[in-house]
């Protein structure tokens, strides 16, 4: 089921009424969101709910031995357990046919002419993020900086949870079980802000990112020409917009359908492309993903205690997994390597090249910064690494005989739209939707409000599904 549908409105309205009725209890409102979050995973694919309870039985199951279990040994064993379940699902249904295909070709190098058999495999939707939603309970419970769940139900529901079960925001348990307590309701003028996140939301991802931005980004990274370098610049400049748009606007429904249930998730985007460098890029942009490699993978792995070169090396290691995570593909794996690169070519001139930051060339930092986010854009976007070199070749004018393929009208459009974005981020970068809708008239938000509601109404969108929903 997707935010921008018809049918979702229905289900959420449905939601709203039995969880604001008061012929429940506070457990029967519970058992009615953990049922009404099966519900809406399952309309996908109903088998693959299955996935989710064996996730949440064994995760359960392990929490509860953590939390009452002295030996260490046998601690161990329990959280290789649950790494084990919810690694597994994930490999089976995310990396088989990458990892076999590259088995493939190097062992046909060598002659042996292999052929391996084809499974047709459907990827779960949100697999990855429920999963490491998951793990990041066993794995606090077994580093005791959480406490166990006082319900199976409190934790079927984090595990499930639906405005966020599909795409984020990754939420810890301590940030989110323990909400599940003690009855939730929102005041009104939480209600209300909700309502206007979703709307928002909506409008970033069906008359921003599907209306004005997909379209040329397909046209571009679908072609099969070599590109003028005006086209190739348009056509990722398209795609950056498009998924920020796309992604901000998923997480912003989220939270804000959250909040109109008094339950409150945290911010996932900060205004990322106005970031003042690499580091600054990965504390705004799907935040609660980078914590949580930050947490479970490079400091584990090292981070900054072991000397320069171990540091370099798990930073490296951090966003080669990271881009992995996002796909199984080798061209997700150069966008989390250029990634790497960049923030260890950003620590390097922090220590040999230091320079301050001052308004007068902060703008010029943000902008070098959201050029290069942009390369790393093309290796995400293409489905084929000759793809996205062909598109790297044409923005930088390796090649002369590229091919225009993009109307004026195209080119303007993506040009005015992205360029409003940076701005925009780069004006609210230091402060809040809320704490600008603060000091704004109510008759000014009303009519913003009403807007983007016209927009929403009219746009013909083809009810795209959000792009992290592969991941």
């Amino acid at each position: 089921m997707l935010f921008n549908s018809l049918s979702f409105v229905v289900f959420l309205v449905i939601v709203l009424a039995l969880y604001y009725s008061k012929l429940f209890s506070w457990t029967s409102k519970k058992v009615m969101l953990l049922l009404a979050s099966y519900v809406f995973y399952g309309l996908w694919n109903p088998p693959l709910v299955i996935l989710l309870w064996i996730s949440t039985v064994v995760d359960w199951i392990t929490g509860k031995k953590l939390a009452t279990e002295d030996n260490e040994r046998k601690r161990k064993l329990w959280l290789l357990l649950s790494m084990f379940a919810n690694l597994g699902f994930l490999g089976f249904f995310k990396y088989r046919d990458f990892l076999l295909d590259n088995f493939t070709t190097v062992v046909n190098t060598y002659g042996y002419g292999y052929q391996a058999q084809t499974m047709d495999i459907i990827l779960p939707m949100g697999i990855s993020f429920y999963t490491f939603q998951t793990m990041s309970y066993t794995i606090d419970m077994y580093l005791k900086r959480t406490e166990r769940a006082k319900t199976f139900l409190d934790f079927a529901l984090y595990v499930t949870f639906f405005p966020q079960l599909v795409a984020g925001p990754i939420v810890r348990a301590g940030d989110l079980i323990s909400q599940f307590y003690e009855e939730k309701k929102a005041t009104l003028d939480q209600f209300f802000w909700g309502i206007f996140l979703v709307t928002i939301g909506l409008f970033q991802k069906i008359v921003l990112a599907d209306i004005l931005l997909s379209g040329t980004a397909d046209t571009v990274f679908g072609s099969n020409k070599l590109l003028h370098g005006l086209d190739a610049w348009i056509g990722t400049l398209a795609f950056s917009g498009q998924i920020f748009f796309d992604f901000a606007g998923y997480s912003t429904c989220a939270i804000g359908i959250s909040l109109m249930l008094g339950i409150i998730l945290p911010d996932n985007f900060k205004y990322p492309y106005a970031s003042l460098g690499f580091s600054d890029l990965w504390k705004r942009w799907h935040i609660s993903l980078s914590s949580w490699l930050r947490d479970y993978l490079y400091i584990p792995l090292g981070g900054n205690r072991y000397g320069i070169t171990r540091m370099y090396a798990a930073l490296m290691l951090t966003m080669l997994l990271g881009g992995l995570w996002h796909g199984a593909a080798w061209t997700f794996i150069i966008w989390g390597g250029l990634h790497g690169t960049y923030l260890i070519l950003e620590r390097l001139q922090r220590k040999y090249i230091p320079f301050k930051i001052t308004p007068w060339n902060g703008m010029f930092l943000a902008f070098i910064t959201f050029s290069c986010v942009n390369i790393t854009w093309v290796f995400f976007r293409a489905r084929e690494f000759k793809t996205a070199w062909n598109m790297i070749k044409s923005m930088f004018y390796m090649q002369t005989d590229g091919e225009k393929i993009l109307e004026p009208f195209d080119i303007l459009k993506v040009s005015l739209v992205v360029a409003l974005l940076f701005l925009c981020h780069w004006v609210m970068r230091n402060t809040s939707m809320k704490e600008v809708s603060l000091k704004t008239s109510p008759m000014v938000l009303g009519i913003v409000w009403a807007l983007m509601l016209f927009l929403i109404a009219i746009a013909q969108g083809s009810g795209e599904q959000f792009i992290y929903f592969q991941f």
